[in-house]
C-alpha cells in the first residue's frame, strides 16, 4: 500500500481532476491512500511544524516506510525510484510518502524518515507536488511492471 500524507488542502478543481485521474490509474498496482492534514495558519514556524508534526504523527505506523519529500534528500531517477519503490514493497507493506506544508517538514519527521527523497533544489506548491509524486509513482510501477509510458 501506498500512503501519501500531505500537510494542507487542495481547493483547485483542476488540481483535484488531476489527483483523481492519478489514483485511478494507480489502483490497477497498488492501494493508494491520500491523507490531508490541515495547515497551521501561524508566522511562528516552530509552532507550526511542531503541531503539523504531532498530527503527522498519529497517521504513521511502527512498521510503515516512511519517504520524506525534501530539498536535502537525495535526487534519484526514474528508474531508480521504481526500483526503490519494488524493492521496499517487497520488504514493507506499506510506503508512506511525507509532504510538508509551506513551512516544511518538522525535524522530528524528518529523523523518522527511513529514506530523504528530492525531486529538485527548487520549491514547489503542495498542490502541484502532490500530483508530481502520483505521476512518479505511477511511472515506478509502469516500469517495474515493464509496460510502456511515454518518456
Amino acid at each position: 500500500m501506498i500512503k501519501i500524507i500531505c500537510v494542507g488542502k487542495v481547493k483547485e478543481t483542476f488540481f483535484k481532476e488531476a489527483i483523481y485521474e492519478y489514483k485511478k490509474r494507480l489502483s490497477k498496482y497498488t492501494n493508494l491512500e491520500i491523507i490531508e492534514v490541515e495547515d497551521e495558519k501561524i508566522d511562528d514556524s516552530k509552532i507550526a511544524l511542531k503541531n503539523e508534526a504531532e498530527k503527522i504523527k498519529k497517521l504513521i505506523k511502527e512498521k510503515d516506510y516512511i519517504i520524506t519529500l525534501e530539498i536535502e534528500g537525495k535526487n534519484l531517477t526514474s528508474e531508480q525510484l521504481s526500483e526503490k519503490i519494488n524493492n521496499t514493497l517487497i520488504e514493507n507493506s506499506n510506503i508512506v510518502f511525507v509532504i510538508g506544508g509551506s513551512h516544511g517538514l518538522s525535524e522530528e519527521i524528518k529523523i523518522k524518515s527511513n529514506f530523504k527523497l528530492s525531486f529538485s533544489k527548487m520549491t514547489f506548491p503542495h498542490q502541484l507536488f502532490r500530483i508530481l509524486l502520483l505521476e512518479q509513482i505511477y511511472r515506478s510501477f509502469k516500469i517495474i511492471n515493464n509496460e510502456r509510458y511515454h518518456k
